[in-house]
């Protein structure tokens, strides 16, 4: 019992000393009467009044603010935005390195307008006839294999499929735009890169089905494609895991002094993982060669972005870490 009470005592003591310096700080008579219990407010020009050791988290109305009224002001078109999930964005016709971040969003780059009419005086490069309808031809494919093997696995002839419905245009167009020296580092959705690098779809078949003929010997889940000679790294289930690596890989390649890059692709979900901060810092640290591809649907599955971030869009994570 003696024990204890002197331990009381010594605690008492201790929050009343505290308590006393939160006063000198703040400019009261240490002198005054000091109330332990409850914990009291204290005052300073060089610090925010509240209370001590205040439960809750700090309210934040900026980013809410910025959702629906903050557009880009170099827009080709103040009056046209898009609503893109996060809020609401302009456009602009001009493809340039952003620097840092501003109070603005991050306008949605185009180089068509809402007819299908080239906009005048965009960042336009135009391709050949033969590469254009090779692209055009991918993405068909593409959505015909979606459809015959999501229905397949519907039917429980494999355990696991994802589709890349709507986001064909991201894998085709990023993948004519890489060379094959380049290094593929992808999640779920990016079976058109491999596609486009020469993947036949007897080899899709072949993983998802996991036969004899699969190139990993039916060791992997379905869609977990991989080739070695295409610059394909296999995908791993965890959600991020690829960002951090593809750093890794894109380092080797600068050290190596090869004239390529790593290329790694996310979801809007793999954001809120600790390993796409990590990428990004370990990116900008090491000034590596690596692109990184967000494909912002605005769901990770059935959580929506609002519940993910703060922040007004994932570009302003890309600006924090890779920005000078």
């Amino acid at each position: 019992m003696a024990i204890w009470l002197t331990k009381s005592r010594a605690m008492a003591q201790c929050l009343r000393q505290r308590v006393g310096l939160l006063r000198i700080l703040s400019g009261q008579s240490c002198s005054s009467p000091s109330t332990i219990f409850p914990l009291q407010q204290y005052n300073s020009p060089s610090l925010p009044s509240k209370t001590l050791f205040s439960p809750g988290r700090s309210e934040s109305t900026v980013a809410a603010n910025q959702l629906d009224s903050l557009s880009s002001s170099d827009s080709d078109d103040d009056h046209q935005v898009l609503d893109f999930p996060g809020g609401k964005v302009g456009y602009t016709s001009e493809m340039r390195f952003i620097p840092e971040s501003s109070e603005k969003r991050v306008p949605c780059f185009r180089v068509l307008d809402d007819n299908g009419e080239l906009i005048k005086g965009s960042d336009f490069q135009q391709v050949s006839k033969e590469v254009a309808v090779k692209m055009y031809s991918h993405m068909v494919t593409l959505q015909v294999m979606d459809s015959v093997l999501y229905e397949a696995q519907r039917q429980g002839r494999f355990s696991f499929y994802l589709t890349t419905i709507g986001e064909e245009a991201i894998n085709i167009g990023s993948a004519a735009a890489l060379s094959a020296d380049d290094f593929i580092l992808p999640q779920y959705r990016e079976p058109g890169v491999l596609l486009w690098r020469g993947y036949t779809l007897q080899q899709f078949a072949n993983q998802v089905f996991a036969n004899k003929a699969d190139d990993g010997k039916g060791r992997q889940m379905p869609i977990h494609y991989g080739s070695k000679k295409l610059n394909y790294i296999t995908i791993s289930s965890p959600i991020a895991t690829q960002l951090p690596q593809a750093v890794g890989v894109a380092y080797s390649l600068k050290m190596e002094k090869k004239d390529a890059c790593a290329v790694a692709y996310t979801g809007d979900g793999g954001t809120s993982e600790g390993d796409f901060h990590a990428a990004l810092n370990f990116a900008a640290v090491m000034e590596a060669p690596v692109v990184f591809i967000c494909r912002n649907n605005g769901w990770a599955i059935s959580t929506n972005i609002s519940e993910q971030f703060r922040s007004t869009a994932i570009t302003s994570f890309f600006f924090k870490f890779l920005s000078h």
